[in-house]
């Protein structure tokens, strides 16, 4: 098992290497001038002023030259200065970063939870009015788009009752400590979280209920219920670890979607994760910043695939017998 982390490790390092350069050539190849953007912000400059903007971003290089540049600091750990910031990307990244992670593994958790409940539920009786109900939420929420769902939610308990907050992670009015911080950030986090939530706490939801109908239809399954077991142990116990296989196939793959998602959520509710921070580096051309995030973002979404490696062993026992 280590052996095989390893050289997974091994192969996202190559395949990051691979995310980094395609990124810097995609993003360079943009039309627009990023000097002129740097220029823009501070009032309009001269042609001498644009030479020296060039000069001090190695703007004025090949791109090739920039690229080699750009990999040999990003080996280092030095993912350059933000043009509109004027600030390190490593540390505007570190300070962004919690946030994100805080509400793609609330939403993550969420979705998975509640979808796979409801999917295990619905799968118990096929024809009743649970899996009717499931059905059309499935339908409603995976066609919704993220921030008219965001919005909605915005207007039904943040305007016609007032129970949360609809912008930023804290009350910055009334500071807190302690405890109480911690309760005012999972206050601001309900909306946000509920909105990445739902879309794919529908798919969830349809995949459990498909794959638990197919395990309730095993023949360990009824040898399960010819022992005697009671239904609820034959269900959770026996039924749903089998059916977990594709819900945590389906986690791993969607675990980079959820960052996607992340910056709609994070700019409708003006949470101050790195989906906000894209959003924000996008409209100002900050090159730097922009390829920073993608960084960072693939990092992550490469180690949720390993742990979903590591979690297909907890989960399925065959698994560990055939490595």
């Amino acid at each position: 098992m280590i052996t095989d982390i390893l050289v997974k490790i091994a192969n996202a390092a190559l395949l990051l290497l691979a995310v980094v350069v395609l990124n810097f050539c995609l993003i360079h190849a943009a039309p627009g001038d990023p000097a002129q953007v740097i220029a823009g912000e501070m009032g309009g400059a001269s042609q001498e002023v644009l030479d020296q903007i060039r000069r001090l971003y190695d703007l004025d290089k090949p791109m090739l030259h920039q690229l080699a540049i750009y990999i040999g600091k990003v080996l280092q750990g030095d993912f350059g200065h933000s043009f509109y910031f004027n600030e390190s990307v490593t540390k505007l990244i570190l300070q962004r970063l919690p946030a994100t992670v805080i509400l793609v593994l609330a939403a993550l958790s969420l979705a998975v939870l509640a979808g796979t409940f409801l999917g295990v539920l619905s799968a118990r009786k096929p024809n009743g009015l649970l899996n009717h109900f499931v059905t059309f939420f499935s339908l409603a929420g995976y066609a919704a788009p993220v921030f008219w769902t965001g919005l909605m939610l915005i207007l039904l308990f943040a305007s016609a009752i007032p129970l949360f907050p609809i912008s930023g992670m804290a009350d910055v009015a009334r500071p807190k400590q302690g405890a109480a911080y911690i309760l005012d950030v999972l206050h601001h986090l309900v909306l946000p979280a509920l909105t990445l939530a739902i879309v794919y706490m529908a798919q969830y939801s349809r995949l459990s209920r498909t794959s638990m109908i197919d395990a309730l239809r095993a023949d360990y399954i009824r040898t399960a219920r010819a022992k005697g077991l009671s239904e609820r142990t034959v269900v959770f116990k026996h039924a749903l670890r089998n059916a977990l296989i594709p819900v945590v196939t389906m986690v791993g793959l969607q675990f980079g979607h959820l960052f996607a998602g992340a910056v709609l959520v994070e700019t409708v509710f003006g949470w101050p994760g790195l989906g906000r921070l894209v959003f924000e580096s996008i409209l100002r051309r900050d090159y730097p910043t922009l390829l920073g995030v993608l960084f960072f973002s693939a990092l992550l979404v490469m180690l949720a695939n390993i742990a979903t490696d590591i979690a297909y062993r907890l989960v399925d026992p065959r698994i560990r017998l055939r490595r």
